[in-house]
Order: C-alpha cells, then sequence, then structure tokens
C-alpha cells in the first residue's frame, strides 16, 4: 500500500512538473497531498519556507542537475517523491540516482581525481570527513553558507537542529556536510524471550545472575550460549546472529565501530583521540602518525585481537551455521525469521522490515516482540569511550562543481532535510536527522510499534554512537583493506593476530604513500618512529592516555545484565 501511494504521489507532481508553472500552487497541493499534519511547523510556516524556496530558486528555473546516494529507503523516498515535487515547487529538474554504497564512493573519488563534474552534490557517509576535510575538494558548508551560497541558504535551515553535525565538522570547526539521514548499530534481543519465566529460571539456575540487556560481552556470551540449541516454541533456536563471507560488506561490520565496543583506542565523543577505535593515531596537528602498535596506534593492539577473536568464536559456536556463508544483506533479515534470541550488532536502518504485520517476531497488534538496546561493551572498554556506530549519510558539495549548479543543488538539499518535510521523511524512512522530529508527538505516539527507536534516540544514550571520524585521512583507500584481512581471518587463512598485523601494516601503506605525495599538505600523515608495545602504554598512560592497551590475561571478565524496562526509565527520568 505505501509503495502505491508513493508511486501515485510521484506520478502527480511529475505531471505537475512537466506544466510551465511552478511555485506556490503547486508548493499547497505538495503540501496537502503529502506532508499534511507530519510536520514540525505549522501549514503557515510550512507555506512561509515554500515561498522562500520558490523564490530563491527563480535564478536556476530550468536547470537539469543531477545528484546521488546510495539506495536506502530514505533516498527512495527522496527520488521518487520529494525530487518530482521539489522540482514542481521551484522549477530546477532534479534527478536523483540511486546506486550501490560503493559506487556512490567511486564515483566521488573519480570527480576528485579528475576534476570533472560527475553529480552536482553527493549524500555519502561523513565517514569521509577526514577525507574531504584533508584533500579540501569538498567545499566548506560553514564558509559556503556565510559567502557564496548565502543567498540560497534557507534562514530556517537551523543547523542546531541537526543531530550529526558534530559527526560532520572538521578539527578545524568547519562544517563539511550536511545530515541527510541517519541509524545506528545497536543491540537485538526477543524481548518476549527474555520475559519468559521459564527462561528467566533457567538462566539464573545456570549463570547465577538475571537473564536482561547484557552490559559486557560476557554476558552477551552467556545469553548466547544458553539460547543456542534451546527449544523454544517447539523449535532450536540460536543465541547469536552475525555473517562472516570475504566479501566488501564485512568491512563495513568492522569499520563500523566493532572494534570500540570491545575498547580499541582512547576515549573521546565523538571519537577517541589521539588514537581512534581504527586504531590510527594522530598527533597534535591531527597528523596521522601510525596504526601499527609499533608506532603508537591500536590497529593489532590487544584490545583489537579480542574483538577479532570474540568475533569468530561467536560466529562458529552461537549463530546459525549458514551465516558464515553470509554477507551483510543476505544476514540482515535472519533475525526477524524468528530463530535468534539476540544480535549484537544489529543496524536501526532494519527496522521498518522487521515491524512488517505476519513475521514471526511481530504480535497481533503490531507490537514487536523484540526490542533494540545499547551495545554490550568489551573488557577493554572504558566509561567515555565511545559504543559503537551511527551512520550519517551527508550532503556534500565538492568544489569542481560550477557554483550555479552547486547553489540549485543546494537547494535540493534543504529541502529534503527542511522542517516542513522531515517528520514525513522520517516516518517512511526512519533515519532521523533533526532534533525536532524526534520529539514530534506523531514519534511519541508510534513509539510503542518501533521497539526501542524511539526512546533511544531521545536518550541520553545516542552521543555514545558515532561515525568514523577525522584521524581517517582517505578513507575510501583504507576501507578497502579491511574486508580483506579479515576475510582472511573469518575463512582461517590467518589468527586474529596475523590478521590485524596484515592490516596494519597495509594501512600504514598507505598513509606512507600519501606522505611521500604531500597531497594533505601540513595536515596529512607523518609516521612516528617504530617501538615495542610496553613503550608505547607507557607513554600514553604517562599522557593521560588509554591506548594501546596492555593484554588483560583474563578477558572474562564478571558478566553483567539491566532490566531492558528499567533501562528505559532511567532515560526517560534524566
Amino acid at each position: 500500500m505505501r509503495k502505491h501511494l508513493l508511486a501515485t504521489t510521484a506520478n502527480m507532481l511529475l505531471a505537475m512538473a512537466g506544466s510551465a508553472y511552478a511555485g506556490m500552487d503547486e508548493a499547497k497541493t505538495f503540501l496537502d497531498k503529502e506532508v499534511g499534519e507530519l510536520s514540525t511547523l505549522s501549514r503557515a510556516d510550512q507555506e512561509k519556507e515554500m515561498q522562500w524556496f520558490v523564490d530563491a530558486a527563480k535564478p536556476f528555473a530550468g536547470m537539469d542537475i543531477k545528484v546521488v546516494s546510495e539506495t536506502l529507503t530514505t533516498h527512495e523516498y527522496e527520488s521518487k517523491v520529494l525530487a518530482p515535487a521539489f522540482t514542481a515547487i521551484t522549477g530546477i529538474k532534479i534527478t536523483h540516482d540511486l546506486i550501490g554504497e560503493g559506487d556512490v564512493v567511486e564515483k566521488l573519488q573519480t570527480q576528485m581525481q579528475s576534476g570533472e563534474n560527475i553529480y552536482d552534490a553527493y549524500v555519502n557517509d561523513s565517514d569521509l570527513i577526514g577525507t574531504h576535510w584533508r584533500y579540501q575538494q569538498a567545499r566548506s558548508l560553514t564558509d559556503w553558507m556565510e559567502k557564496e551560497g548565502k543567498d540560497v541558504t534557507n534562514p530556517g535551515l537551523d543547523i542546531n537542529d541537526f543531530i550529526g553535525t558534530k559527526f560532520t565538522t572538521a578539527p578545524d570547526k568547519k562544517l563539511y556536510q550536511l545530515p541527510d539521514q541517519q541509524f545506528a548499530n545497536l543491540y537485538w534481543f526477543r524481548y518476549d524471550w527474555f520475559n519468559d519465566e521459564k527462561n528467566k529460571a533457567d538462566f539464573k539456575a545456570k549463570y547465577g545472575y538475571d537473564l536482561g540487556v547484557p552490559v559486557n560481552w560476557s554476558a552477551y556470551e552467556d545469553i548466547a550460549e544458553f539460547f543456542t540449541g534451546r527449544d523454544v516454541g517447539g523449535k532450536k533456536v540460536f543465541g547469536h546472529m552475525d555473517y562472516g563471507k570475504k566479501d566488501p560488506s564485512l568491512g563495513w561490520r568492522f569499520t563500523d565501530a566493532w572494534l570500540s565496543m570491545a575498547g580499541n583506542g582512547d576515549k573521546g565523543l565523538p571519537n577517541g583521540l589521539p588514537v581512534d577505535e581504527w586504531g590510527i593515531k594522530v598527533d597534535e596537528n591531527s597528523r596521522p602518525v601510525g596504526s601499527c602498535v609499533a608506532r603508537g596506534g591500536d590497529t593489532n593492539g590487544p584490545a583489537s585481537v579480542y574483538a577479532i577473536q570474540k568475533y569468530l568464536d561467536w560466529l562458529k559456536a552461537y549463530a546459525p551455521p549458514a551465516a558464515q556463508g553470509m554477507n551483510f544483506s543476505e544476514s540482515g533479515p535472519v533475525p526477524a525469521q524468528g530463530e535468534v534470541a539476540q544480535q549484537i550488532f544489529w543496524y536501526t536502518a532494519f527496522t521498518a522490515d522487521a515491524v512488517k504485520p505476519g513475521l514471526p517476531v511481530v504480535n497481533e497488534d503490531g507490537t514487536p516482540k523484540w526490542r533494540m538496546a545499547p551495545s554490550p561493551h568489551g573488557v577493554y572498554w572504558k566509561d567515555g569511550m565511545k559504543l559503537g556506530y551511527q551512520d550519517v549519510g551527508s550532503w556534500t558539495l565538492m568544489k569542481s562543481t560550477p557554483d550555479d549548479r552547486a547553489k540549485a543543488a543546494w537547494l535540493y538539499a534543504q529541502f529534503v532535510t527542511s522542517k516542513t518535510v522531515d517528520v514525513k521523511k522520517s516516518h517512511v524512512g526512519l533515519t532521523f536527522i533533526r532534533e525536532s522530529t524526534i520529539r514530534d508527538k506523531s514519534f511519541t505516539e508510534r513509539a510503542p510499534k518501533l521497539g526501542g527507536l524511539i526512546e533511544f534516540y531521545r536518550s541520553p544514550a545516542r552521543v555514545q554512537w558515532s561515525p568514523t571520524g577525522t584521524n581517517v585521512p582517505d578513507y575510501p583507500k583504507l576501507a578497502q583493506l579491511w574486508w580483506q584481512a579479515v576475510g582472511d581471518a573469518s575463512s582461517g587463512a590467518k589468527t586474529a593476530q596475523e590478521a590485524m598485523d596484515s592490516l596494519c601494516a597495509e594501512q600504514e601503506k598507505v598513509l606512507q604513500r600519501l606522505e611521500r605525495a604531500k597531497v594533505q599538505g601540513d595536515i596529512g600523515p607523518k609516521l612516528a618512529e617504530e617501538h615495542d608495545l610496553e613503550y608505547w602504554n607507557k607513554d600514553a598512560v604517562a599522557k593521560g592516555n588509554l591506548a594501546p592497551q596492555l593484554k588483560i590475561e583474563n578477558e572474562k571478565e564478571k558478566p553483567v545484565t539491566v532490566n531492558y524496562d528499567e533501562l528505559v526509565k532511567s532515560w526517560q527520568s534524566n
């Protein structure tokens, strides 16, 4: 039904766009048909914002603008509904292409290397913030909004309302990307199974503590063991879900902050400093100085190796056997099929697909049988560290794009993130970017059917989830190394230590090439001298830092769990 409505609305708007008229009549039709009351703005303020777009777009009417993003539900909505609406209202024809995430990065790289204007704007992950800042080929939006782009910057944009701008701000304190969609990876579990009296009693009898949301990896491991092979509702279930195929998507599984959950790197939000969750260390001038422990990094340190080893152990012992041969997209739907008790690493982008009526994990009244909660942390983790990953797809304007085309594209980027449309867009895609949207009464009403998503985004815990930070100087080049290294460990070709030794060495080869080429100027890599783990640990401690930490002999700490309902209450009282 939703797809039918999207298609109907899109067809109506395309028909409007085909006429010679663009203006407030078209805007009012759009507001009537598509937005209605699903906005944080009153109807009068919606019309005021639309009038601004109509007026600001006049110099660019008739232009053909091309933008691109990865294929997500949120971006499908933008491409099929909001782009035609924008065209109808402004007269600027928008082609919003949807391609794979890797293809977006490839197109961006090509534009950076060639200077050819392939797209007028990109929605690319904020993971590239270190890349954009160091190469200086993306426009600083801070400068843009104050200077060249001032006449096309919406006075109602309200940058402070965006929850992800700290992820798209570089060490120079300038904003380089505007968040468009955001989702986190959290802990997912069967709330109904965890509250079953027999399950609770049996777990307490076996492990000596209450079954609940695991606070640390020791508890997660116990719960995984408890449920694996257990008969629940007449079928054998599994205590864990993951994926292990040597495939590019295996890289996301780890660059998306798995090591941070274990306790890799230093304290610091949104990312550890001077050593981040990738294990890359920077100096006081934000220059990367190394990835390996030998240069003060942590990619192959004890915390990282522990992270990889736990991933391997749990995948083999507690996940469905088929999981070892699955990639990201193949594994995603599995928890909703009803045979998995918990998943430590579950993207909230799957929420919409996991609350569909008729699924084994959805009650007859439409409420989910599952919940999401903060991820448990590993034995090396310390308070003050980040605890997981948050994807922030963000609008980026390249300097190689002509000013007039960049201005027209910037208008579209602001339209699809505007307060007028953001609540409706968020109901479709469930990828929140604005505080005002998260607090909207419509999400208070919908919260019981979203399994804890709204509660999490309204909670103080949210700040511990963040994307890749500015320590990574060239995300496209470095990210592709991860799946190959971890894939060797997943396949058994290398041990966890060997895989991470190989990864940090390959990362340092890239850092060294960047240093020699001097393409990133005085904020590019400058590799440090090599010493042993003890030397760098002593140096870190002397400076009040953590990484690289020494190996903890007993990595099975005391397990801790919390009651989910009490956890949510504690958020609401803050």
